[in-house]
C-alpha cells in the first residue's frame, strides 16, 4: 500500500520520523502543501516565504537523489489542506490501484497547527484512512513535561531541569535512507515557483548573499559552528560582531536539522550520555557545549507555553499587562516608522533594525536592545515589534518570536521585569566597545571615534566636523532621550500598578 508524506516544517530526509514511517508501507508519495490562509493571523511573512522557496527546492532536490520528488500543491483560499489531501488520496489510489493509503505527517505545535492537524486526522480516520503523526521538531514531545503540581512551567530552568531528568526519553536518530521508492505513476505537481514565494521587488540579495536554505546548509552551517565557534560560545554570543553563534534558528524552524540532531551531535561532543546526575550535569552546563545546549531547550520552553498558552502570541501571559497605557496616534506611528527603518539616532539600535532588513536576521543581544528601546523607550506594544519580526525574520517562528517578545516586554513566562530598561549607548559600549557592528551596519558613522560612536550626540562639534558628520542631516538625532524613556516607562508602569 503507497504512503502520503506530508511534508510542514520537516523539511529534511535524516531524522525525520514521518518519512522513516512511510517507507515501511513501500511507496512513499512527499507532498507539500502551500495554505498560508490556514495559518491566519500569522501567515507566513516575506522572508520567511523566501526561504520556504529556496527550501522546498532544495528538499526536490534531495528527493530526486534518492529516487523520489517532492509533489507541490497550491490550496486556494476557501479550500483546505484536509481537502487537498482527500484529493490527492484519491489520484493516488487511482494511479496505483489500490482502495486507500496511509498518511503521515509530523506535528505541529502552534494554535492553527494543531486545530487543522486534529480535524484532519479525525476525517480521514472516520473515512478509514490510517493517519498517524510524530514529533519531528522537539527534543521531547509539548506537554510531556509539567512540574510537580501537574502543571506547565513557566521559568526556564526548573523546565530545563525537567527536561534532562527525562533525557533517556529522546529518541536515537532515524538514519538518513538511501532510496525513496516512489509510485509508478505520479500524481501531478505545480512547480515551487508558481506558488509566488519570492519577491516581486527584489530586495532579497542580502538573503541570498548570507543564507544556503536546505538540509545541506543546515548540516554545513552546523559543522562550521561546531569547528570552532561553539568553543567560545559563552563569551562570544553576546559580541554581534562577530559570529559566535550557530546562526541555525531559520534551519530549526523549517526543520532542515532537527534538534535531536544537535542535541546527540552535542553528547558526542563530550563524550558522555546526556547528563543525568547532579554532578555529570553540572560540568555540561558549565561548557560551552552546554551553554549552548540550554538554548536548544529555551527553544523547547518556548513550544511548551505556546502549546499550554496558545492566545499569547496575541495576549500577553501576565493578565495586568492587558491594559498597559500604550502610545497611540501620529507621533506614535512615525517612531514605529523610525524604529523600523534604523532611524532612531541610537546606533546600536539602528545597526540592528539594518542587518534585520538587509539579511532577515538579528543578532540575540541586539534583539533584546532594539525590542526594549521599542517597548519601553517608546512606548509602542510589544505586537507592533513581533509583527514586524514575522515579516522581516528568515527564522521567524510563533513559538520563539512570542516568548522573546514578551520576556522583553516583563509580561510573560520567566520574564525580564518591565522596569529593567536596557541603556542602548551602555549595551553598545559593553558589547560593541570598538564600534565594529554599527560600522558596519550604519556606514554613516564609520568615522565617528570610538569614544562616540554609540552616543554622537555627545561628541563636540569639531569631532563631528572631523568625522564630517551633521547630525539630523546625515545620521538622526536620538528620537527620544534615555532619561526622559527610562522615566516614561517607569511611570506608564506606576500607572497600570493603581
Amino acid at each position: 500500500m503507497p504512503a502520503l508524506l506530508w511534508f510542514r516544517n520537516d523539511l529534511r530526509l535524516a531524522d525525520n520520523p514521518a518519512l522513516r514511517a512511510a517507507l515501511k508501507h513501500g511507496a512513499v508519495v512527499p507532498v507539500y502543501l502551500y495554505a498560508p490562509h490556514e495559518e491566519h493571523p500569522w501567515e507566513p511573512g516575506g522572508a520567511t516565504r523566501w526561504w520556504l522557496h529556496h527550501s522546498l527546492t532544495a528538499l526536490d532536490t534531495e528527493l530526486r537523489a534518492v529516487g523520489s520528488r517532492l509533489i507541490v500543491r497550491a490550496v486556494p483560499r476557501g479550500e483546505t489542506s484536509l481537502s487537498a489531501l482527500e484529493a490527492l488520496h484519491s489520484e493516488i489510489c487511482k494511479l496505483c490501484e489500490t482502495e486507500s493509503t496511509a498518511v503521515f505527517w509530523n506535528r505541529r505545535y502552534e494554535p492553527a497547527g494543531i486545530r487543522h492537524d486534529t480535524e484532519t486526522k479525525g476525517v480521514l480516520r472516520s473515512r478509514g484512512i490510517t493517519v498517524e503523526s510524530f514529533n519531528g521538531s522537539l527534543l521531547l514531545e509539548a506537554g510531556s513535561v509539567s512540574n510537580q503540581q501537574g502543571s506547565p512551567f513557566q521559568v526556564f530552568t526548573p523546565f530545563w531541569k525537567a527536561c534532562l531528568a527525562k533525557a533517556d526519553a529522546i529518541p536515537a536518530l532515524l538514519p538518513r535512507p538511501r532510496e525513496v521508492p516512489g509510485p509508478k505513476s505520479w500524481p501531478k505537481s505545480a512547480q515551487i515557483s508558481e506558488l509566488g514565494l519570492l519577491p516581486r521587488i527584489k530586495w532579497d540579495a542580502g538573503l541570498a548573499d548570507k543564507w544556503t536554505p536546505g538540509e545541506a546548509g543546515a548540516h554545513e552551517r552546523f559543522k562550521q559552528f561546531l569547528h570552532e565557534p561553539i568553543n567560545t560560545y559563552k563569551s562570544a554570543r553576546d559580541i554581534p560582531s562577530v559570529d559566535g553563534t550557530s546562526m541555525l534558528s531559520p534551519h530549526l524552524h523549517f526543520g532542515e536539522i532537527g534538534p535531536r540532531q544537535i542535541w546527540h551531535a552535542l553528547q558526542e561532543l563530550n563524550q558522555e550520555r546526556p547528563p543525568v546526575h547532579a554532578k555529570a550535569k553540572k560540568e555540561l552546563d558549565k561548557s560551552d557545549a552546554g551553554h549552548f545546549l540550554r538554548e536548544v531547550g529555551w527553544r523547547d520552553f518556548a513550544y511548551h507555553l505556546l502549546f499550554h498558552f496558545p492566545d499569547t502570541p496575541e495576549q500577553p501571559l501576565r493578565d495586568k499587562y492587558r491594559d498597559f497605557p500604550w502610545r497611540q496616534g501620529p507621533s506614535a506611528a512615525r517612531d514605529l516608522m523610525a524604529w523600523k527603518r534604523g532611524r532612531t539616532g541610537y546606533p546600536i539600535v539602528d545597526a540592528g533594525m539594518r542587518q534585520l532588513w538587509h539579511t532577515g536576521w538579528m543578532h540575540n543581544r541586539v534583539r533584546m536592545i532594539v525590542g526594549s528601546f521599542l517597548v519601553k523607550h517608546l512606548l509602542l506594544p510589544w505586537q507592533d515589534g513581533a509583527a514586524w519580526f514575522w515579516d522581516t525574520l528568515v527564522d521567524a517562528d510563533l513559538a520563539n518570536n512570542t516568548l522573546g517578545w514578551q520576556w522583553v516586554a516583563g509580561c510573560g513566562a520567566d520574564a525580564a521585569p518591565y522596569f529593567r530598561i536596557f541603556n542602548p549607548v551602555l549595551q553598545g559600549q559593553k558589547f560593541d566597545a570598538a564600534g565594529e557592528y554599527v560600522r558596519k551596519w550604519v556606514p554613516e558613522l564609520t568615522t565617528m571615534p570610538d569614544e562616540y560612536i554609540h552616543a554622537p550626540w555627545d561628541a563636540p562639534q569639531e569631532v563631528l566636523h572631523r568625522a564630517r558628520i551633521q547630525l539630523g542631516r546625515d545620521y538622526p538625532e536620538p528620537i527620544i532621550d534615555h532619561k526622559e524613556g527610562r522615566e516614561g516607562a517607569l511611570a506608564a508602569l506606576a500607572k497600570l500598578k493603581e
